[in-house]
């Protein structure tokens, strides 16, 4: 019988045994082939043509965090039963049904349910989707007491005894990421499991991802996995291959440079809810405030033209 060699940490032969009598020092080095280092940048690159659909990074979320169900039961409008991120719910796995998958498809007629299809999930689009923690985050800019801020791992994370909940950081994400708790009244997100990052373990849904959707791992090495992995699909076919949030790329517009959090896509970004060209609210204060200011100016002007084209009393 011929033994089957696996792709495995050196480390991995220290620790053998099926029960550990504590944490392994730097396990992540283990898990996810990454040494996790204060002063480094580090996040997750999402490839979507190889997630199943399964939750299982969901699952693991709520359970490590601590986080309770927002609904049971299906929706109506789709076999996700989640439908949304929320203060409850920081991965959310969008199952986006193409009705028409392709040009043939649409001539025939046949939508997902179609036998034959081109690969890559040509009928169906899921993606675990997650607080992308912006280079530069707007949620950051709009939060007037602090609450946020960035982690030595360059991630962002809400510190809830500080945050009054005034909400100011909901409308400034481009990405409706952050939401407010009707339980605590602070706000709530995804914190790329800081505390799990301090004690040199992996996240806890890249971690429970049973086909690397989810890649865990310093940013620089993430880009370049990335970019051989379109070159990849790119060479099998699947021309419409791309990643969302790399440097360049769509979903680093605006000023925002880049995602700590980015996807590889085969289709455009809003069909999975994602923005086109996200921005920074920042960048639109200045032309709205000159705006504003020109519009009192022409407001004043107009009213100082009528008081001096109207006839005085006595004349």
């Amino acid at each position: 019988m011929t033994m089957v060699e696996f792709d495995v940490s050196p480390r991995a032969r220290d620790y053998t045994q099926s029960t550990l009598k504590g944490l392994i020092p730097d396990e992540s080095e283990l898990t996810a082939g990454c040494l996790i280092e204060p002063g480094k940048s580090y996040g997750f690159f999402t490839d979507t043509t190889v997630c199943i659909g399964c939750k299982a990074c969901e699952v693991a979320c709520k359970e490590w965090n601590n986080l309770p169900a927002d609904e049971v039961g299906l929706t109506g409008h789709s076999y996700d039963n989640t439908g949304a991120l929320s203060s409850n719910t920081w991965r959310h796995v969008a199952f986006v049904e193409k009705k028409q998958a392709d040009r043939a498809a649409a001539e025939t007629g046949y939508g997902v349910r179609e036998n034959e299809q081109a690969a890559f999930q040509s009928g169906w689009l899921m993606m675990s989707d997650v607080c992308k923690h912006c280079h530069h985050a707007p949620c950051m800019e709009a939060c007037p007491t602090g609450a946020l801020f960035k982690t030595e791992f360059d991630t962002v994370v809400v510190q809830q005894d500080i945050c009054n909940g005034c909400g100011y950081c909901v409308p400034a994400c481009p990405f409706g990421v952050v939401d407010v708790s009707t339980t605590d009244g602070k706000a709530h997100k995804c914190t790329l499991c800081y505390d799990r990052l301090k004690g040199g373990l992996e996240p806890a849904c890249a971690k429970s991802c049973p086909t690397d959707s989810i890649q865990f791992g310093e940013l620089s090495d993430l880009h370049a996995r990335a970019k051989v992995r379109v070159e990849e699909l790119h060479a099998r076919g699947v021309t419409t291959a791309y990643t969302y949030g790399a440097p360049g790329d769509p979903g680093s517009t605006g000023d925002m440079q880049y995602l700590n959090a980015f996807f590889l896509l085969t289709d455009r970004p809003e069909a999975y809810n994602l923005p086109a060209a996200p921005t920074r609210p920042s960048n639109r204060v200045k032309p709205a405030l000159a705006a504003g200011l020109m519009a009192v100016a022409a407001l004043a002007l107009g009213a100082v033209a009528a008081f001096a084209g109207a006839p005085r009393h006595g004349q």
